[in-house]
């Protein structure tokens, strides 16, 4: 600690600093030391509280500015200044750099630090469009951190390698390698939520509906207020998926703070898929087909088109005890009266509607609606709710955390003002968390 107060003397060059880069500087000086004190003392969770202190400081760092912390933390001219130096305006450089150093580290204290860079050195390559080049050296990051028993590293890094396939629409590889990974204990609420978001796209695209349900609503239902942008993400999957289950999104999901603009295509969408109208449907996809290009669902709304059919049908078929097939084709405007014949029968076979087929004459014949109270729908529903919240009750159980040995030892005063403190500054960092963890 003779260092830190031997470096905090020297003057910081202000001439080239904008007025408020004093207190940013003190912010950066206030985490090398939480940085060196844990290292030294073998305390991860001061360098978790340095990592949680930066959050506030990204969007301040300038070039000068890390010059200036370069100047305070290293020696100018010494070999480290140098390389550091070298690497302020070139990020992807920088980050492959610090990958490569990590390889040969093997520390707890360094673990979230790691994370950390992981992280940042996939979003260097994601940007500059070269995210397929990193690919192998991210499988080989991985297979290290689970050798040395990194679980906040293994986590982050399957996220990571997860998008790299969902990149280039690579789900089979992207599935093969969420089933044969190490089971995912969710060591970080921001790693769990991409996680559960990744794994409802893979689902959706291997029509496993159901599952993708659950893990998109509870990725929405866990990101932090403060991630819109993957909330919104998570809330269109999900409307979309519901659709193709045969559910109807309320009119609150549509309205939710922040999201009405991004959510409308999808809303109008909803609404021609509840009303059954095939025309209505198609103008509102070719409307906003470079919407729905942009978000990856475009080619699942091709398969709602027979969602639409359907509902239209349904209507049909109880606005009407006999109808022709020739009606039926023109209320659900199709092509041709063979399209609704076959549309109709297999409808009938897959139980969406109540009613029987007459061949001879053309005609549909509707069933009377019987009482739904009389069925196991209720019972269905009762269950889902049920099951949804005993399953958070599990999970709340689970993420339950005390320290080693905490019944035995008595806690000093100092250790209680300490601790108090941290846990205000997580919840205080927690509220504030930026969309850039997501």
């Amino acid at each position: 600690m003779t260092q830190d107060v031997e470096m905090k003397e020297q003057a910081a060059p202000s001439n080239s600093l904008p007025s408020s880069s004093p207190s940013t500087l003190h912010h950066l000086k206030e985490i090398a030391s939480l940085i060196e004190t844990g290292a030294y003392d073998r305390e991860v969770r001061r360098i978790l509280r340095a990592i949680r202190l930066t959050m506030a400081l990204r969007r301040k760092l300038k070039e000068s500015l890390l010059s200036a912390f370069l100047n305070f933390a290293l020696t100018p001219g010494s070999e480290s200044h140098i390389r550091l130096s070298s690497y302020l305006p070139k990020a992807k450089a920088c980050s492959s750099a610090s990958i490569a150093r990590l390889k040969n580290m093997n520390r707890r204290t360094v673990d979230f630090l790691a994370a950390r860079l992981y992280f940042y050195y996939s979003l260097c390559y994601e940007l500059t469009g070269d995210l397929a080049e990193i690919r192998g050296n991210l499988l080989a990051l991985h297979r290290i951190a689970t050798l040395r028993h990194d679980e906040l590293g293994q986590e982050t890094l399957l996220n990571l390698l997860l998008r790299n396939y969902l990149h280039y629409n690579l789900y089979d590889q992207a599935e093969k390698l969420r089933s044969k990974a190490p089971r995912f204990e969710a060591h970080s609420n921001q790693q769990f939520c991409r996680y559960l978001f990744y794994s409802g796209k893979i689902r959706t695209i291997q029509l496993e509906y159901t599952d993708a349900k659950e893990c998109l609503l509870q990725a929405a239902r866990k990101a932090p207020i403060a991630a819109l942008g993957f909330r919104v993400q998570c809330n269109k999957w999900a409307i979309i998926v519901r659709l193709l289950l045969g559910e109807i999104p309320e009119r609150t999901v549509f309205m939710q703070k922040g999201m009405e603009k991004a959510l409308r295509p999808y809303f109008e969408l909803t609404n021609a898929v509840r009303i059954g109208d095939l025309e209505l449907f198609r103008s509102v996809a070719e409307k906003f087909s470079s919407t729905f290009g942009s978000d990856g669902t475009h080619n699942l709304i091709v398969r709602l088109r027979h969602n639409v059919i359907r509902t239209g049908l349904r209507n049909v078929s109880i606005s009407y005890s006999r109808i022709s097939l020739v009606d039926v084709a023109k209320k659900l405007r199709l092509d041709s009266v063979a399209d609704a014949e076959s549309i109709v029968a297999k409808a009938i076979r897959d139980g969406a509607i109540d009613a029987t087929l007459d061949h001879a004459n053309g005609c549909m014949l509707s069933k009377e609606t019987g009482d739904i109270y009389s069925t196991t729908e209720p019972q269905m529903a009762f269950n889902s709710r049920i099951a949804f919240c005993l399953n958070m009750h599990n999970e709340a159980v689970r993420a339950l955390r005390f320290p080693p040995n905490s019944h035995k030892e008595k806690e000093s005063a100092d250790k209680r003002r300490e601790r108090q403190q941290q846990e205000q500054e997580l919840a205080k960092h927690i509220a504030e968390e930026d969309d850039d963890e997501f």
